[in-house]
Protein backbone atom coordinates (compact mmCIF):
# COMPACT_ATOMS: atom_id res chain seq x y z
CA UNK A 1 0.00 0.00 0.00
CA UNK A 2 1.19 3.36 -0.81
CA UNK A 3 1.83 6.02 1.82
CA UNK A 4 1.17 9.20 2.48
CA UNK A 5 3.93 11.92 2.48
CA UNK A 6 2.57 15.59 3.82
CA UNK A 7 5.49 18.68 3.04
CA UNK A 8 5.22 22.23 4.55
CA UNK A 9 7.51 24.39 3.50
CA UNK A 10 8.77 27.86 4.96
CA UNK A 11 10.36 30.54 3.03
CA UNK A 12 12.21 31.25 -0.85
CA UNK A 13 11.86 29.53 -3.67
CA UNK A 14 14.66 27.24 -3.37
CA UNK A 15 12.89 25.42 -0.27
CA UNK A 16 10.30 25.04 -2.71
CA UNK A 17 12.57 23.30 -5.13
CA UNK A 18 14.21 21.24 -2.04
CA UNK A 19 10.73 20.14 -0.96
CA UNK A 20 9.70 18.51 -4.79
CA UNK A 21 12.89 16.92 -4.82
CA UNK A 22 12.78 15.35 -1.11
CA UNK A 23 9.15 14.51 -2.62
CA UNK A 24 11.20 12.89 -5.35
CA UNK A 25 13.73 10.95 -3.64
CA UNK A 26 11.06 9.30 -0.73
CA UNK A 27 8.31 8.46 -4.45
CA UNK A 28 10.56 5.06 -4.53
CA UNK A 29 9.87 4.71 -0.88
CA UNK A 30 6.10 4.47 -1.84
CA UNK A 31 4.93 7.89 -0.78
CA UNK A 32 2.27 9.99 -2.50
CA UNK A 33 2.25 13.40 -1.53
CA UNK A 34 -1.16 14.69 0.33
CA UNK A 35 -2.10 18.34 1.56
CA UNK A 36 -3.59 16.60 4.50
CA UNK A 37 -1.82 15.98 7.34
CA UNK A 38 -3.86 14.50 9.61
CA UNK A 39 -3.63 11.53 7.08
CA UNK A 40 0.24 11.79 6.18
CA UNK A 41 2.31 8.82 7.21
CA UNK A 42 5.69 10.97 7.17
CA UNK A 43 5.48 14.67 7.83
CA UNK A 44 8.24 16.90 6.46
CA UNK A 45 8.55 20.74 7.83
CA UNK A 46 11.16 22.19 5.56
CA UNK A 47 12.29 25.22 7.88
CA UNK A 48 13.28 28.74 6.48
CA UNK A 49 15.94 30.98 8.52
CA UNK A 50 15.73 34.03 7.15
CA UNK A 51 11.92 35.09 9.14
CA UNK A 52 12.18 36.57 12.42
CA UNK A 53 11.56 33.71 15.24
CA UNK A 54 12.11 30.94 12.94
CA UNK A 55 12.58 28.62 15.46
CA UNK A 56 10.18 29.40 17.25
CA UNK A 57 7.43 29.42 14.81
CA UNK A 58 8.66 25.97 14.44
CA UNK A 59 8.48 24.81 17.98
CA UNK A 60 4.83 26.09 17.94
CA UNK A 61 4.24 23.93 14.72
CA UNK A 62 6.14 20.95 16.00
CA UNK A 63 3.49 20.98 19.10
CA UNK A 64 0.35 20.85 16.90
CA UNK A 65 1.76 18.03 14.91
CA UNK A 66 2.69 15.83 18.26
CA UNK A 67 -1.00 16.28 18.65
CA UNK A 68 -1.64 14.67 15.16
CA UNK A 69 0.88 12.27 16.01
CA UNK A 70 -0.21 11.14 18.84
CA UNK A 71 -4.37 10.85 17.70
CA UNK A 72 -2.93 8.71 14.57
CA UNK A 73 -1.10 6.21 17.48
CA UNK A 74 -4.36 5.62 18.61
CA UNK A 75 -5.17 4.07 15.40
CA UNK A 76 -2.06 2.02 15.18
CA UNK A 77 -0.36 4.04 12.74
CA UNK A 78 3.03 5.59 13.38
CA UNK A 79 4.37 9.19 12.14
CA UNK A 80 7.46 9.79 11.05
CA UNK A 81 8.11 13.91 12.13
CA UNK A 82 10.91 15.19 9.59
CA UNK A 83 12.16 18.60 10.36
CA UNK A 84 14.14 19.61 7.31
CA UNK A 85 15.87 22.89 6.04
CA UNK A 86 17.88 25.73 7.77
CA UNK A 87 16.18 25.76 10.59
CA UNK A 88 17.27 21.64 11.11
CA UNK A 89 20.86 22.93 9.60
CA UNK A 90 21.03 26.08 12.47
CA UNK A 91 19.64 24.26 15.33
CA UNK A 92 19.36 20.32 15.11
CA UNK A 93 20.88 19.61 18.38
CA UNK A 94 18.27 21.77 20.10
CA UNK A 95 15.49 20.36 18.01
CA UNK A 96 16.32 16.57 19.05
CA UNK A 97 16.28 17.95 22.73
CA UNK A 98 13.25 20.09 22.62
CA UNK A 99 10.99 17.66 20.62
CA UNK A 100 12.32 14.13 20.95
CA UNK A 101 9.22 13.20 18.90
CA UNK A 102 11.04 14.23 15.50
CA UNK A 103 12.36 11.32 14.39
CA UNK A 104 14.88 13.36 11.84
CA UNK A 105 17.04 16.34 11.06
CA UNK A 106 18.08 16.71 7.69
CA UNK A 107 20.11 19.81 6.64
CA UNK A 108 19.95 21.21 2.92
CA UNK A 109 22.92 19.20 1.90
CA UNK A 110 22.05 16.00 3.01
CA UNK A 111 18.45 15.26 1.46
CA UNK A 112 20.05 12.28 -0.81
CA UNK A 113 20.68 10.90 2.49
CA UNK A 114 16.91 10.20 3.59
CA UNK A 115 16.04 6.94 2.38
CA UNK A 116 18.87 5.93 4.25
CA UNK A 117 18.01 8.29 7.57
CA UNK A 118 14.56 6.45 7.15
CA UNK A 119 15.54 3.54 7.72
CA UNK A 120 17.46 4.16 10.16
CA UNK A 121 14.91 5.64 12.26
CA UNK A 122 12.38 3.07 11.76
CA UNK A 123 14.87 0.44 13.50
CA UNK A 124 15.81 2.75 16.17
CA UNK A 125 14.53 2.84 19.37
CA UNK A 126 13.54 6.21 19.53
CA UNK A 127 16.52 8.21 18.97
CA UNK A 128 16.64 11.12 16.84
CA UNK A 129 18.56 10.36 13.26
CA UNK A 130 20.30 13.55 12.49
CA UNK A 131 22.26 14.58 9.48
CA UNK A 132 23.52 18.11 9.76
CA UNK A 133 27.05 17.87 8.18
CA UNK A 134 28.21 19.28 4.82
CA UNK A 135 28.81 16.06 2.77
CA UNK A 136 32.16 16.44 0.47
CA UNK A 137 29.63 14.98 -2.45
CA UNK A 138 26.91 17.21 -4.16
CA UNK A 139 23.54 16.44 -3.50
CA UNK A 140 22.33 16.82 -6.86
CA UNK A 141 24.82 14.14 -8.15
CA UNK A 142 22.37 11.74 -6.19
CA UNK A 143 18.99 13.38 -6.34
CA UNK A 144 16.42 11.44 -8.97
CA UNK A 145 17.26 12.92 -12.81
CA UNK A 146 13.19 13.68 -12.76
CA UNK A 147 11.19 15.78 -11.27
CA UNK A 148 7.75 13.56 -10.87
CA UNK A 149 6.66 16.24 -8.19
CA UNK A 150 7.48 19.29 -10.38
CA UNK A 151 3.85 20.19 -11.81
CA UNK A 152 2.74 23.31 -13.59
CA UNK A 153 3.45 25.77 -16.00
CA UNK A 154 6.28 27.72 -14.25
CA UNK A 155 9.08 25.14 -13.20
CA UNK A 156 11.90 26.06 -10.44
CA UNK A 157 15.31 24.91 -11.06
CA UNK A 158 18.44 24.96 -8.54
CA UNK A 159 21.82 25.71 -10.70
CA UNK A 160 23.58 27.05 -7.35
CA UNK A 161 23.51 27.22 -3.73
CA UNK A 162 24.98 28.84 -0.58
CA UNK A 163 26.79 32.08 -0.78
CA UNK A 164 30.04 33.74 -0.15
CA UNK A 165 29.38 36.97 0.66
CA UNK A 166 28.95 36.58 4.25
CA UNK A 167 26.33 40.06 4.75
CA UNK A 168 26.91 40.39 8.52
CA UNK A 169 23.10 39.83 8.99
CA UNK A 170 22.70 36.43 7.08
CA UNK A 171 22.96 32.90 7.95
CA UNK A 172 23.18 31.46 4.40
CA UNK A 173 26.74 30.64 4.25
CA UNK A 174 26.64 28.86 7.63
CA UNK A 175 23.41 27.06 6.85
CA UNK A 176 23.83 26.33 2.92
CA UNK A 177 27.73 26.25 2.81
CA UNK A 178 29.96 28.64 0.34
CA UNK A 179 29.03 28.43 -3.03
CA UNK A 180 28.23 25.86 -5.48
CA UNK A 181 27.34 25.85 -9.08
CA UNK A 182 26.29 22.74 -11.22
CA UNK A 183 27.77 21.49 -14.28
CA UNK A 184 26.06 23.33 -17.24
CA UNK A 185 24.74 19.62 -19.20
CA UNK A 186 23.07 19.23 -15.96
CA UNK A 187 21.48 21.87 -15.91
CA UNK A 188 20.06 21.79 -19.48
CA UNK A 189 19.24 18.05 -18.91
CA UNK A 190 16.80 18.71 -15.96
CA UNK A 191 15.85 21.72 -18.02
CA UNK A 192 14.61 19.42 -20.88
CA UNK A 193 13.04 17.02 -18.97
CA UNK A 194 11.11 20.08 -17.08
CA UNK A 195 10.01 21.27 -20.50
CA UNK A 196 9.28 17.84 -21.66
CA UNK A 197 7.11 17.59 -18.52
CA UNK A 198 5.00 20.74 -19.04
CA UNK A 199 6.97 23.70 -18.24
CA UNK A 200 6.68 26.63 -20.33
CA UNK A 201 8.79 29.51 -17.71
CA UNK A 202 11.72 28.14 -15.74
CA UNK A 203 13.23 29.65 -12.86
CA UNK A 204 16.91 29.59 -11.92
CA UNK A 205 17.43 29.15 -8.54
CA UNK A 206 20.62 29.98 -6.30
CA UNK A 207 21.56 31.69 -3.47
CA UNK A 208 23.55 34.05 -5.03
CA UNK A 209 22.45 32.69 -8.46
CA UNK A 210 24.45 35.19 -11.01
CA UNK A 211 27.63 34.31 -9.15
CA UNK A 212 27.13 30.81 -10.98
CA UNK A 213 30.27 29.71 -12.23
CA UNK A 214 31.07 25.95 -14.06
CA UNK A 215 34.01 25.26 -12.51
CA UNK A 216 34.56 23.07 -15.47
CA UNK A 217 33.79 24.81 -18.52
CA UNK A 218 33.89 28.30 -17.11
CA UNK A 219 30.36 28.93 -17.86
CA UNK A 220 28.74 32.09 -16.59
CA UNK A 221 24.88 32.48 -15.72
CA UNK A 222 24.87 34.38 -19.46
CA UNK A 223 25.63 31.02 -20.79
CA UNK A 224 23.19 28.90 -18.87
CA UNK A 225 20.12 31.21 -20.15
CA UNK A 226 21.41 31.27 -23.56
CA UNK A 227 21.46 26.75 -23.60
CA UNK A 228 17.87 27.13 -22.35
CA UNK A 229 16.58 29.52 -24.36
CA UNK A 230 17.55 27.28 -27.65
CA UNK A 231 15.00 24.96 -25.44
CA UNK A 232 12.02 23.85 -28.16
CA UNK A 233 9.21 24.53 -26.21
CA UNK A 234 10.40 26.94 -23.23
CA UNK A 235 8.46 30.29 -23.20
CA UNK A 236 10.57 31.99 -20.82
CA UNK A 237 13.22 32.15 -18.36
CA UNK A 238 13.90 34.05 -15.01
CA UNK A 239 16.37 34.12 -12.43
CA UNK A 240 16.65 34.86 -8.61
CA UNK A 241 18.27 36.30 -6.53
CA UNK A 242 21.40 38.35 -7.61
CA UNK A 243 23.81 40.14 -5.76
CA UNK A 244 24.86 43.72 -7.77
CA UNK A 245 28.70 42.63 -8.11
CA UNK A 246 27.91 39.69 -9.81
CA UNK A 247 26.03 41.40 -12.29
CA UNK A 248 28.53 41.32 -15.26
CA UNK A 249 28.80 42.43 -18.96
CA UNK A 250 27.91 39.22 -20.52
CA UNK A 251 24.61 39.13 -18.04
CA UNK A 252 23.40 42.53 -18.58
CA UNK A 253 23.85 41.89 -22.36
CA UNK A 254 22.10 38.95 -21.85
CA UNK A 255 18.68 41.11 -21.10
CA UNK A 256 19.43 42.48 -24.38
CA UNK A 257 19.45 39.89 -26.59
CA UNK A 258 17.83 36.99 -25.06
CA UNK A 259 13.97 37.21 -25.69
CA UNK A 260 13.29 34.46 -23.19
CA UNK A 261 14.83 36.28 -20.72
CA UNK A 262 12.08 38.28 -19.55
CA UNK A 263 12.59 41.83 -18.63
CA UNK A 264 12.06 41.45 -14.95
CA UNK A 265 15.24 41.28 -12.22
CA UNK A 266 15.21 41.58 -8.18
CA UNK A 267 18.16 42.69 -7.20
CA UNK A 268 18.31 43.54 -3.63
CA UNK A 269 20.25 46.42 -2.36
CA UNK A 270 18.88 46.37 1.28
CA UNK A 271 19.96 49.81 1.99
CA UNK A 272 20.59 53.03 0.51
CA UNK A 273 23.37 54.46 2.94
CA UNK A 274 26.69 53.52 2.15
CA UNK A 275 27.40 53.55 6.13
CA UNK A 276 24.69 50.60 6.62
CA UNK A 277 25.70 49.01 3.91
CA UNK A 278 29.29 49.27 4.67
CA UNK A 279 28.06 47.48 8.12
CA UNK A 280 25.84 44.58 6.47
CA UNK A 281 29.43 43.87 4.62
CA UNK A 282 27.72 44.08 1.41
CA UNK A 283 31.17 45.51 -0.38
CA UNK A 284 29.39 48.01 -2.65
CA UNK A 285 27.91 51.69 -2.28
CA UNK A 286 24.47 53.02 -3.08
CA UNK A 287 25.86 54.65 -6.50
CA UNK A 288 27.58 51.45 -7.58
CA UNK A 289 23.90 49.99 -7.41
CA UNK A 290 22.16 52.59 -9.24
CA UNK A 291 25.87 52.62 -12.16
CA UNK A 292 24.50 48.50 -12.35
CA UNK A 293 20.33 49.71 -12.99
CA UNK A 294 21.63 52.13 -15.51
CA UNK A 295 23.55 49.72 -17.55
CA UNK A 296 20.56 47.34 -17.35
CA UNK A 297 18.48 49.82 -18.41
CA UNK A 298 20.53 51.10 -21.21
CA UNK A 299 20.65 47.32 -22.24
CA UNK A 300 17.04 46.60 -21.82
CA UNK A 301 14.89 49.83 -21.51
CA UNK A 302 11.60 47.66 -20.71
CA UNK A 303 13.18 46.24 -17.67
CA UNK A 304 11.45 47.11 -14.39
CA UNK A 305 13.26 45.60 -10.89
CA UNK A 306 12.42 44.11 -7.46
CA UNK A 307 14.72 44.33 -4.58
CA UNK A 308 14.89 43.76 -0.87
CA UNK A 309 14.79 46.24 2.00
CA UNK A 310 16.09 45.70 5.38
CA UNK A 311 15.21 48.59 7.75
CA UNK A 312 16.21 49.31 11.60
CA UNK A 313 19.48 47.61 11.03
CA UNK A 314 21.61 48.19 13.92
CA UNK A 315 23.34 51.88 14.53
CA UNK A 316 20.87 52.70 11.73
CA UNK A 317 19.64 56.74 12.08
CA UNK A 318 17.20 58.69 10.18
CA UNK A 319 19.53 60.28 7.73
CA UNK A 320 20.37 56.82 6.98
CA UNK A 321 17.08 56.00 6.65
CA UNK A 322 16.38 58.63 4.30
CA UNK A 323 18.78 57.06 2.24
CA UNK A 324 17.04 54.27 1.77
CA UNK A 325 13.72 55.92 1.11
CA UNK A 326 16.09 58.04 -1.60
CA UNK A 327 17.33 54.78 -3.45
CA UNK A 328 14.04 54.15 -4.17
CA UNK A 329 12.94 56.90 -5.43
CA UNK A 330 15.67 56.92 -7.75
CA UNK A 331 15.38 53.32 -8.88
CA UNK A 332 11.64 53.09 -8.39
CA UNK A 333 10.14 49.62 -8.27
CA UNK A 334 7.69 47.29 -9.53
CA UNK A 335 8.05 45.48 -6.69
CA UNK A 336 9.69 44.70 -3.72
CA UNK A 337 10.09 42.79 -0.34
CA UNK A 338 10.63 44.95 2.93
CA UNK A 339 11.63 43.49 6.55
CA UNK A 340 12.51 44.84 10.12
CA UNK A 341 16.09 43.25 11.02
CA UNK A 342 15.60 40.91 13.50
CA UNK A 343 18.68 38.95 14.70
CA UNK A 344 20.23 35.79 13.86
CA UNK A 345 22.43 34.17 16.44
CA UNK A 346 25.83 33.50 15.15
CA UNK A 347 26.10 36.49 12.52
CA UNK A 348 28.17 39.36 13.10
CA UNK A 349 25.01 41.84 13.15
CA UNK A 350 23.48 39.88 16.03
CA UNK A 351 26.48 41.19 18.66
CA UNK A 352 26.26 44.94 17.22
CA UNK A 353 26.08 47.12 20.07
CA UNK A 354 23.68 49.49 18.89
CA UNK A 355 20.45 48.05 18.05
CA UNK A 356 17.54 49.74 16.78
CA UNK A 357 14.57 49.83 19.15
CA UNK A 358 11.82 48.00 17.99
CA UNK A 359 8.94 51.11 17.73
CA UNK A 360 11.25 53.11 15.28
CA UNK A 361 11.54 49.86 13.12
CA UNK A 362 8.46 49.65 13.23
CA UNK A 363 7.91 53.49 12.16
CA UNK A 364 10.58 53.14 9.68
CA UNK A 365 9.33 50.03 8.14
CA UNK A 366 5.68 51.63 7.54
CA UNK A 367 7.26 54.81 5.82
CA UNK A 368 8.78 52.98 3.43
CA UNK A 369 6.26 50.26 2.47
CA UNK A 370 3.90 53.25 2.00
CA UNK A 371 6.39 54.20 -0.87
CA UNK A 372 6.79 50.80 -1.94
CA UNK A 373 3.32 49.89 -2.45
CA UNK A 374 2.74 53.10 -4.31
CA UNK A 375 5.12 52.73 -6.74
CA UNK A 376 3.77 49.54 -6.87
CA UNK A 377 0.53 50.90 -7.24
CA UNK A 378 1.46 53.36 -9.91
CA UNK A 379 3.37 50.58 -12.11
CA UNK A 380 0.32 48.54 -12.46
CA UNK A 381 -1.89 51.56 -13.65
CA UNK A 382 0.41 52.53 -15.91
CA UNK A 383 0.20 49.31 -17.94
CA UNK A 384 -3.40 50.36 -18.58
CA UNK A 385 -4.21 50.02 -21.96
CA UNK A 386 -0.49 48.59 -23.38
CA UNK A 387 -0.61 45.23 -24.84
CA UNK A 388 1.67 42.48 -23.03
CA UNK A 389 1.79 38.79 -23.15
CA UNK A 390 0.74 36.86 -20.38
CA UNK A 391 1.29 33.01 -20.02
CA UNK A 392 -1.84 31.39 -19.17
CA UNK A 393 -1.10 28.81 -15.81
CA UNK A 394 -4.72 28.03 -14.62
CA UNK A 395 -8.12 28.61 -14.72
CA UNK A 396 -9.33 31.71 -12.41
CA UNK A 397 -12.00 31.79 -9.33
CA UNK A 398 -13.81 33.74 -12.27
CA UNK A 399 -15.91 31.67 -14.46
CA UNK A 400 -15.04 31.84 -17.98
CA UNK A 401 -11.27 33.86 -16.70
CA UNK A 402 -8.24 32.18 -16.39
CA UNK A 403 -5.41 33.34 -14.46
CA UNK A 404 -1.42 34.02 -15.66
CA UNK A 405 1.69 36.33 -15.37
CA UNK A 406 3.15 38.91 -17.31
CA UNK A 407 6.50 39.50 -18.27
CA UNK A 408 7.09 41.43 -14.92
CA UNK A 409 5.79 38.92 -12.96
CA UNK A 410 1.93 40.89 -12.48
CA UNK A 411 -0.89 38.22 -11.64
CA UNK A 412 -3.10 38.79 -14.94
CA UNK A 413 -6.87 37.86 -14.90
CA UNK A 414 -8.06 37.17 -18.76
CA UNK A 415 -10.99 36.20 -20.36
CA UNK A 416 -10.82 32.02 -21.54
CA UNK A 417 -10.77 28.32 -20.98
CA UNK A 418 -8.74 25.56 -19.83
CA UNK A 419 -7.34 25.03 -23.43
CA UNK A 420 -5.56 28.36 -22.62
CA UNK A 421 -3.38 26.61 -20.19
CA UNK A 422 0.55 26.83 -21.01
CA UNK A 423 0.37 29.49 -23.82
CA UNK A 424 1.12 32.49 -24.14
CA UNK A 425 -1.28 35.69 -25.28
CA UNK A 426 -1.14 38.88 -26.14
CA UNK A 427 -3.83 41.21 -24.42
CA UNK A 428 -4.67 44.73 -23.83
CA UNK A 429 -4.53 45.85 -20.15
CA UNK A 430 -7.68 47.09 -18.90
CA UNK A 431 -7.32 47.93 -15.23
CA UNK A 432 -4.39 48.19 -13.20
CA UNK A 433 -5.28 47.59 -9.05
CA UNK A 434 -2.36 47.65 -6.38
CA UNK A 435 -1.89 43.83 -6.86
CA UNK A 436 -3.26 42.66 -9.91
CA UNK A 437 -4.20 43.31 -13.43
CA UNK A 438 -7.06 42.74 -15.73
CA UNK A 439 -7.17 42.19 -19.53
CA UNK A 440 -9.56 42.50 -22.67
Amino acid sequence: MRKKLFIKTWGCQMNVYDSARMADVLAPLGYDRTEDQTQADLIVLNTCHIREKASEKLFSELGRLRAVQKARETQGVKVMIVVAGCVAQAAGEEISRRAPYVGLVVGPQAYHHLPEMLARAEQGRGACVLDTDFPAESKFDFLPQEQANQKGISAFLAIQEGCDRFCSYCVVPYTRGLEYSRPLAAIVDEARVLVDGGAREITLLGQNVNAYHDETSGKRLADVIEKLAALDGLLRIRYTTSHPLDMDDALIAAHRDIPKLMPFLHLPVQSGSDKILAAMNRKHKADDYRRVVEKLKIAQPKLALSSDFIVGFPDETEADFEATLQIVRDVTYAQAFSFKYSRRAGTPAAVMPTQVPEEIKEERLARLQALLRQQQTDFNKACVGQTMSVLVENPSRHEGFMFGRSAYMQAVRLKGDAAMVGTEHTVTITRGDPNSLTAA
